[in-house]
């Protein structure tokens, strides 16, 4: 981590990554697979506002990240472990045999010149990518897809991984981050490992200004707004929550060891143990 100098108030107990250590890439993107354009800022396609608290920020280029990770069979090498404005983790710029290049997720033990191997006969070492019916258990896991062939979409947060716990009829049993425990089609890919940038979540933003450039805009109490505008709102001075429950600003359930996950998802029939919440979960 890199600490600065207490050169301002703000500046006193700000943190952040020091990426001359950990990125060896050059400071430009490879061009080929960047895109520009718009960004939403938590707006629909209508314009209105479907998540609060985004807005402004740096501008940005979009990478073209490889998720799905379908080129078979064919061994790869890592040319440089990049930047990603638009992930916690960093990405792994890689040339397969074939000559074609493309971004992936780099994971924690990634380094320039490592080579790996997308395939059913891939030996199970960090940075290959097989299906999870050939993972023993104990095994860590990141990138995961939930359906064969579809693109992993679980755990690619940075410093995140799942451990395979069990294989039991055509499913496998995973220990997600958040300590769920979730069934996953052994049919599925994952890539072997942990994901890059562990040190991402004891990084302190230190002032506001620096959240800004993030894209993310002021966060408002509850309890400062008026009744009409939040379910804690109103009172004369600092009044208490004056609900049972935790709620949101449209009275849902947050918070405080609640379940909200809706009853009839589709994927419920493949949670094992649900996670645990609170101070205690592990």
């Amino acid at each position: 981590m890199k600490k600065y100098r207490p050169t301002t108030p703000s500046r006193r107990h700000m943190t952040g990554i020091n990426y001359r250590e950990k990125l060896s890439g050059a400071k430009k993107p490879h061009k080929a697979l960047t895109r520009g354009g718009k960004q939403a800022h938590g707006r629909n396609a209508h314009g209105r506002i479907t998540t609060r608290h985004k807005g402004g920020g740096h501008k940005r280029r979009y990478r073209l990240v490889d998720f799905k990770m379908d080129k078979r069979d064919i061994p790869a090498k890592v040319e440089s472990i990049e930047y990603d404005p638009y992930r916690s983790a960093f990405i792994a710029l890689v040339c397969y045999a074939d000559g074609e290049r493309r971004y992936i997720l780099a994971g924690r033990e990634t380094k320039v010149g490592d080579t790996f191997l997308v395939s059913e006969q891939a030996p199970v070492k960090p940075g290959n990518r097989l299906p999870l019916a050939r993972m023993p258990v104990g095994t860590f896991v990141y990138n995961i897809e939930t359906r064969p062939g579809a693109g992993g979409v679980l755990v690619r947060s940075a410093g995140m991984h799942a451990e395979v716990v069990a294989q039991d009829a055509g499913y496998t049993q995973l220990k997600m981050p958040s300590s769920e425990m979730r069934k996953v089609f052994s049919g599925a890919w994952a890539t072997v490992g942990e994901v890059s940038n562990e040190e991402h979540r004891l990084v302190t933003i230190g002032k506001a200004g620096r959240a800004r450039w993030l894209s993310r805009r002021p966060v408002v109490r509850g309890s400062a707004m008026n009744p009409v505008d939040h379910p804690y709102g109103g009172g004369e001075g600092r009044a208490p929550r004056g609900t049972r429950r935790a709620k949101t600003k449209w009275g849902k359930p947050a918070g405080k060891g609640q379940k909200t996950r809706r009853p009839k998802k589709y994927s419920n029939k493949l949670i094992v143990a649900r996670r645990k919440v609170g101070k205690k979960r592990g």
